[in-house]
């Protein structure tokens, strides 16, 4: 079994087509006429279309970037003669999401794999030698000819950066020329490899000038003799761009390089080497874009779908603004505007990632012994409740399932040879009573077998929170946030957990807001106070834990700010603390601490009230999250249903992960309504 690609194959490994025979720029020429033309542009055009069906039947969840690769290189492709400078398409996305995997399939489905350079731009690339230490050098060492279409790939471009974190240059050690390539693809010859041929002809012409010197002749001494050798010879190739062989010119004499210098440097309009026609993919990964996304890297509780809409939002600007603390305006603007961002994969995607990858085990096995297998849906729930890291991509699934599949099915397809089961039928696979080992079942001779193969599950063992007291504990206090802002803000929280693998407790993910307006703040900070009030209500003041630190520690910074930065109090002055003289702000904050005090004082009353009236639909709560460690956002708009408590939007709906919960529009018209004046129209 293949598990080093990034996705699976789930469409034949080869190419349904036949690129080599499609792409041949000379017929974008001029001079054709307009019948073969007409043909070759609809066989390319045809071609890349065939290349996208194929691309997303292997890479999957990623149709969008997919369809935004294509026609950001179609010109390039299926009308060469347009392109007058290398077209540069950025890719950037967490790790794991398929960004490299993408380029080297393209290639070889365009059939450009001879022509195809990767290079990693941490300086280390695979097959650089010694001396490549730049792009010019990779190009040369490659099947890419100059003036022709051919494919570089720039990974771990996120390494290259010219700047610090403080804004101060960073010192390159390889691939300087990497930004006069994007600035037009031209490349200056390596002037400085010339100078020690230079420098050897010197000190050749040198020792031919002592050769008559009777002092030598009577010490002994050897004569030098100018000789190339294999890399001055091959530096010499290159920048001359000469076509002899490296060991015809490791023969040449002194004069003869000589006159081939002396002829370079009276044409240097023939200096640069034309890379114009070039495709270049910028791969990388700018953690700047995803703040703590990025960051959280044990983070396998978070939903998949969160991250995927978090990542979905990310635009052009965000890029911008993250490789601005990377590199120099200049730089960033060499890059181009076509970003393609990658979004982190979403739940079906995933879902859909561990059925193939079943499959093409299962078939395997099948395929080599004849043994067939049928993995149950509660396996693949296993799979990815212990396999997936949404912040890490495809990498730790695919590590994954193969620990804990390959050698149970080896396993499995043993027991049923060495029993002597009837092979002509399905064995079903399915998780243990136990959920930590793997149920195989078969009919033989004398009625059912079944067996059973222990696996770790590791996540799922500490997902299962065994003290009844803690998991009491966690449900009322998440149960308290959960309704209150369910309450308040009339949305259904994205998550409401207490079976967490990354931290010991519990934890609610709500929506944020586009706008915050003063009630919105009342509210939340009501939200961020109902746990300990849950607390209270259920186990009384003196059981109260030290579980609501973090929720205190929240709530009297979001008071402050009420207070001291929004003039949402009494003053309507910005209260702050600075360290310099002339910054002119009010740094008097004791006045405004009785104010945040008697701010909390009554939302966590509010947050008491409104837990007691709702007593019922509280506990009900709490109930779920004890029986199943969580509670999903339909799970909870069907309880506030049933208790006749409207939400304003269904879970079903399609939400950007900001919202706008004032009606602005509708008090503009009220507005414009009192002032007899007709509403502005309504943008398209």
């Amino acid at each position: 079994m293949t598990t080093g690609n990034i996705y699976p194959q789930t469409a034949p490994h080869h190419a349904v087509l036949e690129p080599h025979s499609l792409y041949h720029p000379h017929t974008a020429c001029a001079n054709d006429d307009a019948p073969s033309f007409t043909v070759g542009l609809a066989t390319r055009q045809q071609t890349l279309s065939l290349v996208a069906e194929q691309l997303k039947t292997e890479l999957l969840g990623i149709d969008d970037v997919i369809d935004r690769v294509i026609n950001a290189i179609r010109a390039w492709y299926v009308l060469p003669g347009l392109v007058t400078r290398p077209v540069i398409v950025c890719l950037w996305g967490l790790t794991g999401t398929g960004k490299t995997q993408l380029t080297r399939r393209l290639a070889q489905l365009l059939g450009f794999y001879d022509r195809f350079v990767e290079v990693q731009m941490d300086g280390f690339s695979n097959g650089a030698s010694r001396r490549s230490t730049t792009i010019s050098d990779m190009l040369n060492d490659s099947g890419v000819r100059e003036g022709m279409p051919g494919m570089l790939v720039l990974d771990e471009f996120q390494r290259f950066r010219t700047k610090d974190k403080h804004g101060d240059d960073v010192k390159l050690e390889r691939y300087h020329d990497v930004w006069t390539l994007l600035s037009d693809g031209r490349l200056p010859p390596a002037l400085n490899a010339l100078g020690i041929i230079e420098r050897k002809l010197a000190e050749s012409q040198y020792e031919a000038e002592r050769e008559g010197s009777d002092e030598d002749e009577a010490a002994g001494k050897t004569r030098h003799r100018f000789r190339l050798d294999a890399w001055d010879a091959q530096d010499l190739q290159r920048t001359l761009k000469l076509m002899e062989p490296l060991g015809e010119i490791m023969q040449w004499s002194a004069a003869q390089v000589e006159a081939l210098l002396a002829r370079f440097q009276q044409a240097s309009d023939q200096w640069e080497t034309d890379y114009s026609k070039l495709l270049i993919f910028v791969c990388g990964n700018l953690d700047e874009m995803y703040h703590e996304t990025a960051e959280r890297v044990e983070d396998c509780d978070t939903d998949a779908d969160i991250f995927h809409r978090l990542t979905s939002r990310l635009s052009l600007i965000d890029v911008k603004k993250a490789l601005g603390s990377r590199f120099k305006p200049e730089q960033i603007a060499r890059l181009g505007n076509t970003h393609v961002v990658y979004p982190s994969f979403s739940k079906a995607t995933y879902e859909a990632l561990i059925r193939n990858l079943c499959q093409q085990y299962v078939d395997n096995i099948s395929s080599q012994c004849g043994v067939r297998f049928a993995i149950n849906q509660d396996v693949h729930d296993a799979l990815y409740a212990n396999a997936v890291f949404p912040a890490q991509g495809t990498r730790p699934l695919f590590s994954s399932i193969h620990a804990i599949l390959s050698a149970n099915l080896v396993h499995a397809a043993l027991w049923v040879l060495e029993g002597g089961l009837p092979l002509g039928q399905i064995f079903p696979i399915s998780m243990g009573a136990d959920g930590q080992s793997l149920q195989v079942e078969g009919a033989g001779l004398r009625g059912t077998a079944q067996t059973r193969f222990p696996v770790a599950l590791e996540l799922s063992r500490i997902k299962q929170r065994t003290n009844a007291d803690f998991r009491a504990l966690l449900a009322v206090h998440e149960a308290g946030h959960a309704l209150i802002y369910c309450l308040l803000v009339r949305v259904a929280p994205q998550e409401v957990k207490i079976n967490i693998v990354s931290f010991e407790g519990g934890y609610n993910s709500f929506t944020g807001l586009k706008a915050t307006t003063r009630q919105n703040m009342l509210d939340m900070l009501c939200v961020g106070l109902a746990g300990r009030a849950a607390e209270a209500l259920v186990f009384g003041d003196a059981a109260c834990t030290t579980g609501a630190q973090h929720d205190l520690q929240q709530a009297t910074a979001a008071a402050a700010s009420f207070i001291r930065h929004h003039g949402f109090g009494d003053r309507l002055c910005r209260t702050d603390t600075t360290v310099e003289a002339d910054q002119g702000i009010n740094t008097d904050v004791e006045p405004s601490n009785a104010a945040i005090e008697a701010l909390l004082q009554a939302q966590y009353q509010h947050a008491c009230t409104l837990l007691a009236q709702h007593r019922v639909l509280f506990t009900e709560l709490v109930d779920a999250l004890v029986a199943n460690g969580l509670i999903t956002p339909q799970g909870i708009q069907q309880l506030l249903a049933r208790h006749q408590i409207p939400l304003r939007m269904t879970c079903e709906r399609p939400r950007d992960d900001t919202l706008v919960l004032e009606p602005f529009a509708q008090h503009l018209a009220a507005f414009q309504a009192k002032a007899g004046m007709a509403p502005a129209p309504e943008r398209p």
